[in-house]
Parts: C-alpha cells; sequence; structure tokens
C-alpha cells in the first residue's frame, strides 16, 4: 500500500479516540548481525515537520535547573537521577559540562540512548532546543526492528508523508547495506493494527 493510501485507510478505519493519536513507523530489518557494535545504531533525526506534539527537552548548564551542584547530588541519588531522567525525551548540555555529565549521570542517561547533545559555547540555546522537539531517537540493540513516531493524526497527510520519506531515507543511509537489509515497513495509529506500506 502506497503512503499515503495507507494514511487514509488507518483515518476512515480506526476508531476515533479521545486524543490525538501517534503515527508509528515500524521497520523491520533483515541480515544484520547485532552481535557486533558496529551494527547497534542510535542516532536523532529532526523530522522535516516534526512530531506534531510537545517533547520534554532538558537543558543542563551552569544557570540551568540541573547544574555542576545539581548533577553532584544527581550521582549520588539514583533513584532521583533515574527519576528526572524518565521525565525528558532529549537532554542538552553546554559542552563544557559534558565530562561532568559523563562522571556522574552518565551511567543513568547511557543504557536509556538519552546521553546528552552538547552545546557549543555561546550559541543560541533557543535553537538546539527548538531542533531536539523536532527530533525523533533512532534506536537498535538487541532486536532487529525499528519503531518510532513520524507525526500524530492531527498532521496533514503531505506532512506525514515528507516525514515517512525522510525517515526511511534516513535509516536506508544508517544501515551498512541499505535498503537491502529492510525487510519491510508498517504503519499504524497507536490504537491500531499496522499495515503495511511502500516507501520508495
Amino acid at each position: 500500500m502506497q503512503i499515503q493510501e495507507a494514511i487514509k485507510h488507518l483515518r476512515e478505519n480506526s476508531k476515533k479516540r479521545g486524543f490525538p493519536q501517534t503515527v508509528d513507523l515500524i521497520i523491520n530489518l533483515k541480515n544484520i548481525n547485532l552481535k557486533d557494535p558496529a551494527n547497534k545504531i542510535n542516532k536523532e533525526f529532526v523530522l522535516p515537520h516534526g512530531r506534531g506534539k510537545d517533547v520534554s527537552v532538558c537543558v543542563i548548564g551552569e544557570k540551568e535547573e540541573i547544574n555542576k551542584d545539581m548533577l553532584g547530588e544527581l550521582a549520588k541519588d539514583k533513584k532521583r537521577a533515574k527519576k528526572i531522567i524518565d521525565s525528558y525525551d532529549f537532554f542538552l548540555c553546554e559542552a563544557p559540562l559534558m565530562p561532568i555529565v559523563g562522571k556522574t549521570i552518565g551511567r543513568f542517561l547511557g543504557p536509556r540512548g538519552k546521553m546528552p547533545k552538547p552545546i557549543p559555547p555561546n550559541a543560541d540555546k533557543t535553537k538546539f532546543v527548538e531542533l531536539a522537539k523536532k527530533s525523533v531517537r533512532i534506536r537498535v540493540k538487541d532486536s532487529p526492528v525499528i519503531h518510532t513516531v513520524v507525526g500524530t493524526e492531527n498532521m496533514s497527510d503531505d506532512e506525514l508523508k515528507d516525514n515517512i520519506e525522510f525517515l526511511v531515507r534516513k535509516i536506508q543511509e544508517t544501515l551498512p547495506k541499505g535498503r537491502a537489509q529492510i525487510k519491510d515497513i508498517l504503519l499504524k495509529l497507536t490504537m491500531s493494527k499496522p499495515i503495511k506500506i511502500e516507501v520508495k
């Protein structure tokens, strides 16, 4: 099924919910050896039209809520550190504090794939936050499946199509053997069954 045909099918055949459902992309991979660390994927991509919903971004910096002193406190309080980390989708960090983040809470951020992106000195933090809000994180660790958000049902068909095509292209570029390692691609709403789609 072509992308726009699939989006239309999902809209027409899914029960209306009391919230805007996310549109999820599922990519099943093949012929990829995940025991080889080189084949594991942990990347972020900025979607052309964003995710269609709010994303929580935490900035770590000298004058931010999570600063150098707070990092020291969190290093000693595992439960509190994990609670804060789980409450945010993305982390950004002023470049000079990156080594301290690694030493203090890196052991909590790393396994969750949430190590912060560095913000260069004198850079506009607002721009970095806005880009993070439009981003999705792609992780392939133990299972050959990618499951990610590409938008919400409130977005237009064209916006969703652009996001899907962009992301599939980026994932193909990331895979060692490109398209040859993609078994199939599916699309679904939060509460719907997935349907197979064709992406050129």
